[in-house]
């Protein structure tokens, strides 16, 4: 990495763990302090768009949206502002800090910035028999829960495959998370817009509304929270696309490429060089394996958050 943009370093940088697709390390120098993010040129999942990106990032910093300072970007590192704050846990949110999250969706959907691409589109993979039989056959912790839901995974995938999504598509941050924002004096700070890019407006927001409004599994959803994330963004004058599945299928489709990526970083068995260490991808693939099936079946009950 040339850093050298930067300042003079004050001292090595560090490594901030926990990211699950890339490595994050803080600088400090005599020109303040950075979140540098050493990318992952291994086996990322799509083409990160890193000069589309960072014009979108500025357009939204200067129009107010809270978030750290993009201060420069090339194919390998990304460097922002680093910007001090308490990590907001996977659990409901409280319906004010929802409803503002709402309203900055609101503010960066309105953004007037040039875009060239169309939706990126993962392709849906269907080769989860031959994925477990590959855990079983190299002894994967996981194999055995794996084998028992292959029928629900196809199954899954024939969703995400053939959901109708009906728009409109907007320009977006695309992966707003707990673990992508931050709480400074209890309002938010939104993080990591390396995935931004067209999304169907009902995915970004079933898709944001959910993960602020549960907790780390599906058994404690708050529908106060959900509702007020969509209540910030019609406040803020946005307008609220027709219900349906198509708000969950893009967090189901995000997840299900997820754990795939993750199986085979795992059956790969080796610890690669960039994104996340195996430890963490052992553990992205049990949280999908268990998580995903139930997120599935939930989606009769999720869809009644919308009414």
């Amino acid at each position: 990495m040339n850093l050298s943009h930067l300042g003079t370093p004050l001292g090595p940088m560090t490594r901030v763990h926990g990211g699950f697709a890339n490595r994050m390390y803080r600088l400090d120098t005599d020109q303040g302090s950075f979140a540098v993010k050493e990318l992952n040129l291994v086996d990322r999942r799509w083409t990160y768009r890193v000069e589309d990106v960072l014009r979108f990032e500025r357009a939204a910093f200067a129009a107010g949206i809270p978030m750290p300072e993009p201060i420069s970007a090339d194919e390998h590192t990304l460097v922002h502002r680093w910007v001090e704050g308490e990590e907001v846990p996977e659990a409901p949110v409280s319906a004010a800090y929802a409803f503002e999250i709402g309203e900055i969706l609101a503010r960066v959907h309105a953004l007037d910035v040039a875009w060239t691409h169309g939706p990126v589109e993962e392709p849906v993979s269907r080769d989860w028999p031959e994925l477990a039989a590959r855990a079983a056959a190299t002894g994967q912790p996981w194999a055995d829960e794996l084998a028992s839901h292959v029928e629900t995974f196809l199954v899954i995938a024939h969703l995400v495959d053939t959901c109708e999504r009906p728009g409109p598509v907007v320009l977006t941050h695309g992966d707003i998370h707990p673990w992508n924002l931050l709480a400074r004096q209890g309002r938010p700070v939104v993080l990591d817009w390396e995935l931004s890019g067209m999304l169907d407006l009902s995915g970004e927001l079933g898709s944001t509304a959910l993960s602020l409004a549960k907790g780390p599994g599906f058994d404690d959803i708050r529908p106060a929270v959900f509702r007020s994330v969509l209540d910030g963004y019609v406040a803020a004058g946005g307008v609220l696309p027709p219900s349906g599945p198509s708000w969950f299928v893009f967090m189901i489709g995000g997840w299900l490429g997820h754990t795939r990526w993750n199986i085979l970083r795992c059956l790969a068995g080796v610890e690669a060089s960039t994104g996340p260490d195996l430890a963490l991808s052992h553990e992205s693939v049990r949280n999908g394996v268990r998580g995903l099936p139930d997120l599935f079946a939930r989606l009769p009950e999720l869809e009644a958050l919308l009414v």
